[in-house]
């Protein structure tokens, strides 16, 4: 049993590092703790029922750390859980605020903090708290979206539809350079408005329909080409992107999705140019969960790009 609540799993015997799972090595954050990663939860749904989604992702952050338990550690990276923001009685924008400062605090404390949604709204406060953490420093961002939707919606009142529109407007007011790639992209899930908004922010997206494993090694290079030219990359994926087979346990599943066998892939390429500062994983519901299948599949990326960016960033 882990010293934190939430974590609990198998434990294998003898207990010593080559057994170790991580409910055995997650702890708190401590002041004087050594770089490492550091899970955030964002129990929040608020954006997804004003967007007329499927309600249920604010019970996201809980399953995904039921999940994440039973995995091995791969390494000896430090890893923490820094507890979970809750939105109540609807304050989406305090809730992201409070998620924001949280974050930064992490960021500024040197580790890769990864957020465990929650709707994809948990997008609009991981850039807040991203932004927060450069204050004056001027890198060139880019933010990468595995997704089915552009989430580039200009509405009344802030919404899982809208955080990277407003990730783009906030960049642009404090004079940061952002630039927005998106992967998966739907075209039977976006209107005609979301196409023409993203052509003129330049956003750089590529359909799900050209992302085939024969497609895969252009738009590695791509990826790779486009990269280059950041210092600084922020990582989110909604599971919605991926097939409904894979994922049906989203708030609006996808007709085709995007593979496993690409997905992994191009989150391998981020985690490997060592410029990765954040990630976060939104739009799992677990009451809409078929064996906790979807829940597995966002653990196991969660997993993958964990020890991966631990590893670049020790080269």
């Amino acid at each position: 049993m882990s010293a934190v609540e939430g974590w609990s799993g198998r434990v294998d015997l003898p207990e010593e590092a080559s057994t170790r799972r991580w409910h055995q090595w997650v702890r708190a954050p401590q002041a004087d703790g050594a770089p490492g990663v550091a899970v955030l939860g964002f129990a929040c749904d608020e954006g997804v029922r004003r967007n007329h989604g499927r309600t249920g992702a604010a019970e996201g952050p809980a399953a995904l750390r039921k999940m994440l338990s039973n995995l091995p550690v791969l390494d000896d990276a430090p890893l923490y859980d820094a507890g979970t923001v809750a939105c109540t009685d609807g304050d989406l924008e305090g809730a992201q605020l409070l998620y924001a400062k949280t974050l930064a605090a992490l960021l500024d404390a040197g580790h890769l903090p990864i957020g465990l949604g929650g709707g994809h709204e948990i997008a609009f406060a991981s850039w807040l708290g991203l932004a927060r953490h450069l204050g004056e420093a001027r890198p060139r961002v880019a933010i990468v979206n595995i997704d089915a939707h552009f989430d580039l919606r200009r509405q009344e009142q802030a919404s899982s539809g809208t955080p990277f529109l407003q990730a783009i407007e906030d960049a642009r007011k404090r004079g940061l350079s952002l630039e927005y790639l998106v992967y998966g992209i739907s075209a039977a899930s976006n209107t005609r408005v979301l196409f023409d908004t993203a052509d003129a922010l330049g956003v750089h997206y590529v359909r799900d329909d050209e992302l085939g494993l024969l497609d895969l090694p252009q738009r590695l290079a791509e990826l790779k080409e486009k990269l280059a030219d950041v210092d600084a990359i922020y990582l989110t994926i909604d599971i919605d992107g991926l097939p409904h087979a894979v994922a049906p346990g989203v708030s609006a599943p996808a007709a085709r999705g995007v593979p496993m066998e690409v997905v992994e892939p191009l989150l391998d390429a981020i985690t490997a140019t060592g410029k990765l500062k954040l990630m976060d994983v939104a739009e799992l519901s677990p009451p809409l969960d078929r064996d906790n299948v979807t829940a597995r599949v966002a653990a196991r990326l969660i997993h993958r790009v964990a020890h991966a960016a631990m590893r670049a960033s020790r080269r």
